[in-house]
């Protein structure tokens, strides 16, 4: 593992990725920002937050298999890690069917698109897979760094680190809210979580882990306060070292404020977090 994301790093959605938040966040000590949704195949993005940087690893946190081909993403991975030596991390993964319209075999798809950035030459120390299911995370565990698993819950970490074993990378993703009233948090979380709980993949995952489909189907209070954690700093700090108990290696912190925007109180939220974590 050549790119070094530290303990804790900080999850952006679109929007919020702007070299002034890259630059607060290296600041206050994070390891790694993770450029969530679907980039291009230029990873424009990705490129800006490193060059406003210094230090902070930058990695990808989903390029979509589907709608990027690998011959087009290897040489945007090669310029990028040429001009920032051992600071930017390609996640990769399949998407989901509801999604998108192409879709076949996930795990002959993860295989094959694997294989062709073997021949296009980006290493396996470069790249991560977004994995959820065993056989996902053990070919993350075999093909790539490491393995980043989104919206999932800790007993969920344990498994995976024990299929994983030691060594490879395991970065997961956890949502927050900066708020300590219970009914304002799920009323700003739901939204998001909901959007998620529709996708087959994240669904069988999360019964695995120990939901119900009431659960998923209501967005039931226990669902939401586990995938987006709320509460004093102390208390959401305490949630996500639960992860790295659990085994991960690194947790991404997505900050869900009121406003949706990177405004005072999502920066308030990173200083307290960074405060209490590192």
């Amino acid at each position: 593992m050549s790119v070094d994301v530290g303990r804790y790093g900080i999850w952006l959605m679109r929007g919020h990725q702007t070299p002034e938040i890259a630059a607060e966040i290296e600041e206050l000590g994070f390891g790694a920002i993770w450029v969530g949704g679907s980039p291009p195949a230029d990873l424009a993005v990705s490129e800006s937050l490193l060059a406003a940087t210094e230090r902070i690893a930058v990695g990808t946190s989903i390029v979509n298999m589907w709608q990027v081909a690998a011959e087009d993403v290897a040489p945007s991975y090669h310029r990028i890690a040429d001009r920032h030596p051992d600071r930017f991390l390609l996640g990769v993964g399949i998407g989901h069917p509801e999604a998108d319209r192409v879709y076949a075999s996930p795990y002959d798809t993860i295989r094959s698109y694997l294989d062709e950035l073997d021949t296009l030459k980006v290493p396996v120390e470069g790249r991560a897979l977004a994995a959820l299911g065993p056989k996902v995370l053990r070919v993350a565990g075999e093909r790539t760094a490491g393995a980043l698993p989104y919206l999932t819950v800790p007993a969920h970490t344990r498994e995976a680190r024990g299929i994983l074993g030691d060594g490879p990378l395991l970065a997961i993703e956890q949502k927050i809210v900066p708020s300590v009233d219970p009914a304002h948090a799920r009323a700003v979380a739901e939204p998001t979580i909901q959007r998620y709980l529709g996708l087959v993949n994240y669904r069988r995952n999360l019964l695995r882990s120990g939901f119900t489909e009431e659960d998923l189907d209501t967005a039931s209070d226990r669902l939401v306060d586990a995938l987006a954690l709320h509460g004093t700093t102390a208390e959401i700090a305490a949630g996500l070292r639960a992860h790295a108990d659990a085994g991960a290696d690194h947790v991404a912190v997505q900050v869900l404020s009121s406003s949706g925007t990177v405004d005072d109180e999502f920066r308030t939220a990173l200083r307290a977090l960074a405060a209490a974590l590192l």
